[in-house]
């Protein structure tokens, strides 16, 4: 790996934690932004990469040094965001127990991948870069961030009533009184209700989808 020249492009990750068995997720790199190096990643561009590799293929590394391998990532794959990663850090690595500290001190909060580009275009009036294929070789924590945005989630866990409950009332711009009513019951509840309602503003689809857009620009990916 030492004689391949692989560019890398860092993701602004609060990693917020990781569980006693060494595991976390989130994102390694987002979808549409444009990054410090003015460079746009676009959705689709590791499809390839991964088709052919799959989780397997691609390593966990600590700063991009091939000689720390601390884990092994179990799932690498693209939504709507980015590139979601699952991984966990070895506990018979030394480096790996290391490193699961030191984002547990909250001292380690970037991921960064390494890769080369297969295909790309450069705005010539706007000088960005966009990438539409990448060859995927390995996913690094890493210390400092370049690209601004995505969060890894304390170990995969999903968000708590109250985080959903102020993401609802927040983003999605339901009123307290909606937000506890999915809380309790369901999206599905409050739909029924608000398509009964003649003088429904905004289809409850609509809201969602609002309110995801606005969590992406946000990068508030937790």
């Amino acid at each position: 790996m030492n004689m391949v020249k692989l560019e890398r492009k860092l993701v602004d990750v609060a990693i917020d934690g990781v569980d006693e068995a060494g595991v976390f997720e989130g994102y390694a790199s987002l979808f549409d932004r444009i990054d410090m190096s003015r460079d746009i990643v676009e959705r689709g561009a590791f499809a390839k990469a991964l088709s052919k590799k799959g989780p397997g293929g691609i390593r966990m590394l600590f700063q991009h040094d091939p000689a720390q391998p601390i884990g092994a990532w179990t799932a690498v794959s693209e939504d709507e965001f980015g590139l979601k990663v699952r991984g966990r850090l070895s506990a018979g690595s030394a480096k790996g127990r290391e490193v699961r500290e030191l984002i547990r001190d909250g001292a380690l909060d970037g991921l960064s991948i390494g890769f080369k580009v297969v295909r790309g275009h450069t705005d010539p009036k706007t000088g960005i870069r966009h990438i539409r294929e990448a060859d995927l070789w390995e996913i690094s924590v890493v210390t400092f961030p370049m690209q601004d945005g995505a969060r890894i989630a304390k170990g995969a866990a999903l968000p708590t009533t109250r985080e959903f409950e102020r993401w609802l009332t927040r983003d999605a711009q339901f009123t307290r009184k909606e937000a506890r009513h999915v809380v309790t019951h369901g999206f599905a509840s409050l739909r029924r209700e608000r398509d009964a309602a003649p003088d429904a503003e905004t289809s409850l689809a609509e809201r969602i989808r609002r309110a995801a857009r606005s969590l992406n620009q946000r990068t508030i990916l937790r």
